[in-house]
C-alpha cells in the first residue's frame, strides 16, 4: 500500500509514545502527538491553551454526562459552543483526517483510531502492560513518591479513558477497538515496532 497510517492509544508509562517514535524513524514517515494541538488551533483560530487543557482529559463529571458522540462536523466562529469541549475535538479530529488522506504517518492518541476507523488503509494499535512495568518506566521521568506516581498514572489513564468514551461512546481499553494489543513489557520497544511492522506487512499486502 503506497500510503498508510498508525494509530497508537497508549497506557501511560507502557512507552506508546516511544514506540511511536521508533516506528516512525524506522519507517520513515511523521509522527503527530501534541503538535495536532497545534495545527488544529492554527486551523480554528482557537487559542491553543483551550486545547491544551482539554488534551485527552474529560472535565469533570457534570460534562461527561453531557457526552456527545463525535460526528464530524466542526463549528463556526458565531456559534456560541464554538470553544466547546465538542468543537475542540472536532477541530483536531479534522486535522487528523486531513493528514491521514495526504500522507503516511504515526498519530499517538486523541481517539484517532475511532476518528478513522472507516478507512481501510489505517492500523490501530494498543500498547499495554502491567502495574510494575507502568510504575517502573513512570518512575524514570517523575520523582515522586511511590503511592503518588501510583495515583497519577491512575488518573491520567482515568482521564484517557473518559476522553475516550466521551467522544466514542466506547471503552477505551476494549481490544476490540484495535487491530492489535501489545504488551510492552513482555516484548520491549524494539520487538513491538517490529511486530507492528510485521502486522502491517500481512495487513496491506
Amino acid at each position: 500500500m503506497d500510503k498508510y497510517v498508525i494509530t497508537i492509544a497508549r497506557q501511560y508509562g507502557s512507552g506508546g509514545k516511544t514506540i511511536g517514535e521508533m516506528l516512525s524513524k524506522k519507517l520513515g514517515v511523521e509522527y503527530y502527538n501534541k503538535d495536532l494541538i497545534l495545527k488544529a488551533s492554527e486551523e480554528s483560530g482557537i487559542n491553543v491553551s483551550l486545547f491544551a487543557n482539554a488534551d485527552e482529559k474529560n472535565k469533570g463529571l457534570f460534562s461527561f454526562f453531557k457526552k456527545k458522540k463525535y460526528g464530524g462536523e466542526v463549528l463556526s466562529p458565531s456559534d456560541p459552543n464554538f470553544t466547546s469541549e465538542e468543537n475542540l475535538f472536532n477541530y483536531q479530529a479534522k486535522i487528523i483526517k486531513e493528514l491521514a488522506e495526504k500522507e503516511s504517518c504515526i498519530i499517538i492518541g486523541r481517539a484517532a483510531d475511532y476518528i478513522l476507523r472507516d478507512r481501510n488503509d489505517v492500523l490501530s494499535v494498543f500498547v499495554h502492560a502491567p502495574h510494575d512495568f507502568l510504575m517502573e518506566q513512570a518512575a524514570k521521568k517523575h520523582s515522586m513518591p511511590e503511592k503518588e506516581l501510583e495515583k497519577y498514572i491512575a488518573k491520567i489513564d482515568k482521564e484517557r479513558a473518559d476522553y475516550y468514551k466521551r467522544h466514542t461512546g466506547r471503552e477505551w481499553t476494549d481490544a476490540r477497538n484495535y487491530d492489535l494489543c501489545l504488551d510492552s513489557s513482555k516484548l520491549g520497544f524494539e520487538r513491538c515496532v517490529d511486530e507492528i511492522i510485521a502486522y502491517m506487512n500481512v495487513r496491506f499486502k
